[in-house]
Formats: C-alpha cells, sequence, structure tokens
C-alpha cells in the first residue's frame, strides 16, 4: 500500500506494517489526507494475520512529526473555515484507534515529536525514545490549547509535571519522557535501523530487549518539589505567582515562560487538565479536546499565536485579552459548552463529555 502523493508511506516488512510519515521538508507534519491513509492502513492491518505489529516512523533525522499543519489551520481559521474542524475530528478518531489497537503499535519518537506527532505515537503501546527525542505539548504558546489526547496523557504524569509542560509548553528530553509517562523505552538513535529491521522478522516483545537501554539522565526529577508545589496551586494566576516566590531560578524562569503564552490558552489548558484527571477515559477527554479546538478556531488569540511564530516569526503575539486577570471564567466555560448533538466528537467505547 502507498498513499498516493507519497505524504505517508505504507509498507510491509515481513510480519510488521510500516507506516513513514514523509514530510521531512515540514518535519513530517499532518495534513488531513495523512490521516486518513493512517487510519486506512491501521484498518487493513488490524485483522490481518499476516501482520504482527505496526510501526511507524519519521522520514529523514529531524523528527516523527512536529504536529499538524499549523499553517492550514491558520488559513482556514483566517478564512472562517470549517476544514480544521474536519481534520481534528479525523485525527482524535485515529488518536482512539491508536490507544486501542489490538496488536503491538511501535513508535518510533526519534526527534521533534511534538503535538499531533504525540498523538500519533504516545497512545501507542510500545513508546520508544532516543537520545535526540524533544516530545512537547507547546500549544499554549499559539493560543491554542493541548489536544489529539494531549491532555489525557498530562493528567497521568506523575504529580505536577503533567501541569507544568501543559503550561510552559518545555521539551523534554528522552528521561523525562519516560518519567512523564509519554514513552516506554530508550533506545540509542544509531540503533534504531537495526531495529526496524529485526522486527521484520520477529515480536517487538523478543526484538526489543536486545536494544533498548539506559536514557541520559534528564531534568524534571530533580525539580520535582518545586514543581508539585507550585503547579497544585487552583489558578494560573497562582501557579506564577508560587513560581515567581520560589527560590529556584528555574522555577521562576517557568513564571516568565508561562507569562508570554496567550492568557486565554494558559486558563483553558489548565481546566482542561484537571478535567481529563476525572474522566479517566480516552474516549471523553477526546470529545472535550474536540469542543474546545471547535471553540479555539475562533478565537482571535490561534490566529495571532500562528501568525507570530510561524508566519511572520516576529516572536512578538498581542494575545486578546492580554493578560490573566482579563479572562473570565465565563469565558473559560465557552471552550467546554457542548457543540450539539450532531457536532461533538462521538467515538466507540466513549462518549462526549
Amino acid at each position: 500500500m502507498r498513499d498516493e502523493d507519497d505524504t505517508v508511506l505504507v509498507t510491509t516488512e515481513g510480519r510488521t506494517g510500516r507506516i513513514t510519515l514523509n514530510r521531512p521538508g515540514a518535519l513530517n507534519s499532518l495534513t488531513r489526507p495523512m490521516v486518513l491513509r493512517i487510519t486506512e492502513a491501521l484498518a487493513a492491518w488490524e485483522y490481518d494475520p499476516r501482520i504482527d505489529q505496526v510501526l511507524i516512523a519519521g522520514a529523514g533525522e529531524r523528527g516523527l512529526c512536529a504536529g499538524g499543519d499549523i499553517r492550514a489551520i491558520h488559513a482556514d481559521a483566517r478564512a472562517g473555515g470549517t476544514a480544521s474542524v474536519d481534520f481534528w475530528r479525523d485525527e482524535y478518531r485515529l488518536n482512539a484507534r491508536i490507544a486501542r489497537y489490538p496488536k503491538p503499535y511501535v513508535a518510533l519518537m526519534d526527534g521533534i515529536v511534538m503535538g499531533g506527532g504525540v498523538g500519533v505515537s504516545a497512545h501507542g503501546s510500545v513508546r520508544i525514545v532516543t537520545e535526540r527525542s524533544r516530545v512537547a505539548m507547546p500549544e499554549t504558546g499559539i493560543g491554542f490549547v493541548p489536544d489529539v489526547g494531549g491532555t489525557h496523557l498530562l493528567a497521568r504524569a506523575p504529580g505536577e509535571l503533567g501541569t507544568h509542560l501543559a503550561l510552559t509548553g518545555a521539551a523534554v528530553g528522552a528521561a523525562d519522557a519516560l518519567l512523564c509517562g509519554l514513552a516506554d523505552h530508550f533506545v540509542p538513535a544509531g540503533r534504531l535501523a537495526d531495529l526496524g529491521r529485526d522486527l521484520a522478522s520477529g515480536a517487538v516483545g523478543d526484538v526489543l530487549p536486545r536494544y533498548a537501554g539506559t536514557a541520559p539522565d534528564g531534568e524534571l526529577a530533580r525539580h520535582r518539589a518545586w514543581i508539585d508545589h507550585c503547579y497544585a496551586a487552583d489558578t494560573v494566576e497562582a501557579i506564577v505567582e508560587r513560581l515567581s516566590r520560589y527560590g529556584d531560578p528555574a522555577a521562576k524562569e517557568c513564571a516568565e515562560t508561562i507569562l508570554a503564552k496567550s492568557p486565554t490558552a494558559l486558563k483553558v489548558t489548565l481546566a482542561a487538565v484537571r478535567r481529563a484527571r476525572a474522566f479517566g477515559s480516552l474516549e471523553r477527554v477526546l470529545a472535550q479536546e474536540f469542543r474546545v479546538s471547535c471553540a479555539a478556531l475562533t478565537s482571535p488569540d490561534l490566529v495571532e499565536g500562528i501568525r507570530a511564530q510561524v508566519i511572520d516569526k516576529d516572536r512578538t503575539p498581542h494575545w486578546s485579552p492580554a493578560d490573566l486577570a482579563q479572562v473570565s471564567d465565563d469565558d473559560v466555560e465557552r471552550y467546554f459548552a457542548p457543540l450539539g448533538a450532531d457536532r461533538e466528537l462521538r467515538l466507540d467505547g466513549g462518549r462526549a463529555a
């Protein structure tokens, strides 16, 4: 099988179905046709007795996937279109399929793995990081909110690590991805090709132990004390205040990082992660994220954030509202409002939040 425009390469190697995201010049960012092609491949292999496991990787050496095609989202939002809604609906359904896929789903999370890249990897059953991995949900920096099941993953991280990553958008390396539950195994990047070759003839449970090792030391473990204390506060304002007053310079730096993000996105993100903790089910969280994403599409901060970070690259977004105090509880609740029965995201095994 092969995608007609080659943005996704779908092949079989022995008893392994292999999916390669093939837009290296765009850091393998996802488009709707790519999502549909991955979904088609997984559906074809699910009950194929010739396929024992699935492996997903990114073309090139820069990363698995940098996320969705946000230039397309920016154009859609500016035009008042609905193409992004259709993309998210299919993408979130794919995320749910990956999470409950009945065969081993092996994700090579090498290099940059952000946003939608997390969605097509971190819900898998075998998630492999390398010394080059940089895993992040950086949405608050573009006026958006972690999606693709990201709030589900971050809500399940130990202590308040997930809240820290959600608000700051910080990228973590292999050890910290393992600590946060975003990955399962470390394999040196130089051994991935051999690992993939051996998976063609062997089951992942037999092959992987020959390659897995210990990741280089991370950073989050030594900061757990102030992360768990500061991010346990009830509001973003209180979190920032605790970070600013804490004695560790790294905490103060995080306060400054957070204050540069979209105030509205920050408050909605905190609410989304906290609610995701209570939901438990990935399907319910995805339904909530779909509501939030649809609301964000009509907000000024998404267009402005992408403009500042990606289009013009001036890195000076003008958020509206401009500070946290101006974002009301009603402003936040608007993002979680029901869409109407015909517009909600429906998933097998789950229901709308």
